[in-house]
Parts: structure tokens; C-alpha cells; sequence
């Protein structure tokens, strides 16, 4: 029986994302990681200390050489990763657009792990935007791995693997599709080394895109539907956040206060209720949505940590009257 064939493999990735699948290419028996290409390091927090990208430190714990050039453009960049005589480069969220000459360099193929079913939600926010559009019919997650093209997220696809956006947040569909790839890059990388991979052009007129999400895009519209405003919770969360101001009604004696809302649920018909209109009713609070309440199970208090409704109704806003008990508005939208 022949041996099987085995493979010099450069990994390229930054984030945390990334991590599952260096850690799977580490346990993969026909590859031999020869070294790991990553972001530099970069000041991080209140203090602005040098932080290093979660893969260098996985990659460091397992002991594998890292490199973190600034740009691979520099012919200097490119002689040393060429010294590496790849077979394979795998990438995932590297977060840095590969020239020719690094794609070209490779002996078997270039491949990467893409957070979406391509060719939906091409760039930088596909899980984001996946759960904050999951209001709407026919909305679909999952991970695709292609083999990379210089045109954004724009080459041939090996395999797909669906996930439905259920009631995830961002957070943890994040953490499924970055174990779900990591298992679907090995499946990809044993398929090329024994021949049997083919890969399929994405259709360029179902093409949407995943732009990096921004301060904007934490705006709630409270005059949009209770469902838009769920999944849009959900998309930001743990980060950004969807951060608002509640705004107690003239005759309350409780503060204004600005708090990050982390998802709730759909409760009842608002009827000819305002949007935006907080309600309070023992122990719930809720917030008005153009056709429903939205009901809020946890808030972050600006300066605080997360604490359930019925602490924070004892707590920041206790004394808040029953029934209707305010506004809820975006931050910058307040007078």
C-alpha cells in the first residue's frame, strides 16, 4: 500500500477565529507547519499596551516559528517566505490581501477559511452581518473553504458547510464557525494531497457583501420591526455592543443612563404604543418596536458589569414607577 503523501504547510492568521485552525493543522499527520505568518503586534486597551494576536500566541505555545512582517509586498518579505518551500498555504482571516507573487508561491495550493456560504457576505464582517440580517427569509451561515484568488474572497470553492443562525449572537456562531472550518480545511487539505479535490466558481450574481461593521451600524431604530431589532442586538454582540440612552420619564427620580442591551426577546403587540417608548412592569422592562415589545433580560450600565434587569431595576433605577417610564435612544441622538 502506498504512503500517504505529506505536505510543507505555511499558516497565515491573526485573530482568534484563526486559532482552531492552526491548532488542527498542528494535529494533522500529513502536514508539517514550517511556519506561521501573523499580524504584528499592536497597543491594545486603556493603557495601550503591545498585545500579541492571538495566534502568535498559539503559535508560540506550539511552538511553531512565527513571522509577522508589516507587508508581504517587500521582496525581502518574499525571499524569506519562499525559503520556506511551502506545498500549502492556509489562511484564515489573516486579514491582509495576498499578492500574485505569494499565491504563486506555493507548489500544491493556496486555500482559505471563509466565516460564510460564498458567494454571500464576501469581507471583513461575514458573521456579523449574517446575524444581523437573519430577520430576513433565507438568510444562511455557515464556512466555505477557496482557494484564494487576488479579487476579494473571490476564488473557487472546495466545500461548504451550512450552520443556521438559530438565536446565536455573534460570540458564539463565531466560535462554531471557527471549529466547524478548521475541521473543513483538514477534510479540503487531505482531498488535494490524494487528488480528489475539486473546486466549483462562485456564482458572481449571487455575490453580497460583509463590510467591516462600524459605530453606525450599533444605531438602534426602534421604529424598525422587533425582529430587525433582535437580530441586530445579536450581530453586536459581545462587540460593539448596541449601546443606548434611557431616558427616565420629567417626574421619575431616577437617572438617565446609558447601557450596552444584550438580547432579549419578542413579547407582545405594542398596539398604538410610541417607538421607542420604555415600559416598566414588575420586574420586566421593555421597549417599544413598531409592531412589538422588545423585552431587555440584561443591560452593561456604562462603567459597570452586566448585571440581569430586575438588579439593575433595584439597583440604578429603583423607585421606576410602573407603566410607561421613558424613551430609549442612540446615544448621539440624545439632546
Amino acid at each position: 500500500m502506498a504512503e500517504a503523501k505529506t505536505c510543507r504547510v505555511v499558516f497565515m492568521g491573526t485573530p482568534e477565529f484563526a486559532v482552531p485552525s492552526l491548532e488542527q493543522l498542528a494535529q494533522w499527520h500529513r502536514g508539517q507547519i514550517v511556519g506561521v505568518y501573523t499580524q504584528p503586534d499592536r497597543p491594545s486597551g486603556r493603557g495601550h499596551k503591545m498585545t500579541l494576536p492571538p495566534v502568535k500566541k498559539a503559535a508560540l505555545s506550539l511552538g511553531f516559528p512565527v513571522f509577522q512582517p508589516a507587508s508581504l509586498k517587500n521582496s525581502e518579505a518574499l525571499e524569506q517566505l519562499v525559503a520556506l518551500k511551502p506545498d500549502i498555504i492556509a489562511v484564515a482571516a489573516y486579514g491582509v490581501i495576498l499578492s500574485q507573487a505569494v499565491l504563486d508561491t506555493p507548489t500544491l495550493d493556496c486555500v482559505n477559511v471563509h466565516a460564510s456560504v460564498l458567494p454571500r457576505y464576501r469581507g471583513a464582517a461575514p458573521i456579523q452581518r449574517a446575524v444581523m440580517d437573519s430577520w430576513l427569509p433565507g438568510t444562511e451561515s455557515g464556512v466555505s473553504i477557496m482557494r484564494v484568488r487576488y479579487k476579494l474572497d473571490s476564488g473557487p470553492v472546495f466545500a461548504v458547510e451550512k450552520v443556521p443562525v438559530g438565536e446565536h449572537t455573534y460570540g458564539s456562531l463565531h466560535d462554531v464557525l471557527s471549529v466547524r472550518g478548521a475541521k473543513l480545511l483538514v477534510d479540503v487539505l487531505n482531498d488535494i494531497l490524494d487528488g480528489k479535490a475539486q473546486a466549483f466558481e462562485q456564482d458572481e450574481n449571487d455575490v453580497t457583501y460583509a463590510p467591516k461593521v462600524s459605530r453606525q451600524d450599533g444605531k438602534l431604530f426602534w421604529t424598525c420591526s422587533a425582529a430587525q431589532i433582535h437580530a441586530q442586538i445579536r450581530g453586536l454582540t459581545p462587540r460593539p455592543g448596541a449601546n443606548v440612552v434611557l431616558l427616565p420619564c420629567s417626574d421619575s427620580h431616577v437617572p438617565t443612563v446609558n447601557v450596552r442591551l444584550l438580547p432579549g426577546r419578542i413579547s407582545a403587540s405594542v398596539g398604538e404604543t410610541q417607538p421607542g417608548t420604555v415600559w416598566h412592569d414588575s420586574g420586566i422592562l421593555r421597549i417599544a418596536c413598531c409592531d412589538y415589545w422588545y423585552e431587555i433580560d440584561k443591560v452593561r450600565p456604562q462603567g459597570r458589569n452586566t448585571m440581569n434587569i430586575k438588579d439593575f431595576l433595584n439597583g440604578i433605577w429603583r423607585n421606576l414607577p410602573q407603566g410607561f417610564c421613558g424613551f430609549a435612544q442612540n446615544i448621539n441622538d440624545t439632546p
